[in-house]
Parts: structure tokens; sequence; C-alpha cells
């Protein structure tokens, strides 16, 4: 594993993610570790060690799947929630939005895989 639970709970200042149970985070940092290499092929397994900017984002992702499998709310069908200090209401139909985290993790990207304007146009001539 590339990040430890101690790892999340020192970055994260969300109470659901301190008061989490440490299998448990390993598994939404498995999740997160499996959303990054399937983005980016295996991308967290062939760094030994972090570089910083695939760190927090790695960081930013399993904190992302740590309050959302630890948010009963969403499955309650709840529209409001408290979490500590911090409160929040869900309107109909949204949830918790995965972090952008593409400015992080583009200088993994290979040259031919960078897009913009959400498409990709290769010409030749005939």
């Amino acid at each position: 594993m590339s990040i430890t639970p101690a790892d999340l709970k020192d970055y994260s200042t969300f109470e659901a993610v301190q008061n989490r149970p440490e299998p448990q985070l390993e598994m939404d940092i498995l999740e997160a570790e499996t959303y990054i290499d399937g983005k980016l092929e295996n991308l967290v397994s062939k760094h030994a060690p972090l570089p910083p900017k695939l760190r927090l984002a790695l960081l930013k992702v399993a904190q992302f799947f740590a309050l959302a499998n630890s948010d009963e709310s969403m499955v309650k069908g709840y529209k409001s929630e408290k979490i500590g200090d911090y409160s929040y209401t869900l309107a109909d139909g949204t949830s918790l939005t995965m972090p952008d985290v593409s400015g992080l993790l583009a200088d993994f990207m290979p040259e031919d895989e960078e897009k913009t304007d959400g498409f990709f146009l290769r010409m030749r001539s005939i």
C-alpha cells in the first residue's frame, strides 16, 4: 500500500475520516489506488516512493472514498447531515463529487493521452 491509514488521518480534517476504523480506511485507500491506476495504467504501482503530486492526488481520492463510504445519509436518502461542526445539505439527486485531481496527475499522463476541450483529434494528409 502506497499510503497508510495514518497518512490519511493526518491529511484529513473530517471527523468521519478521523474516526473511521483502520481496516475500512485500508479498503478506501485500495479503492483510491484502483481508481487512479485504472485511469493511468498502474501509475501508483509503478512508483516506489510516491512523488508529492501523486501522493496528494491519492490522499484526496482516498479521503473522498472514506467520506462516501462512511456517509449513511447518502444510503438512507437524507437531505442534510452534520459532521462535527460542519453541516451540509444535498439537493435532490446530488451527491458528493470526486475531487478533480487531473492537474496533479497531468505530469504523469503520456503526451498522446493529453486531451483538450474534451476530445482528441488526429489528422493526416491524404
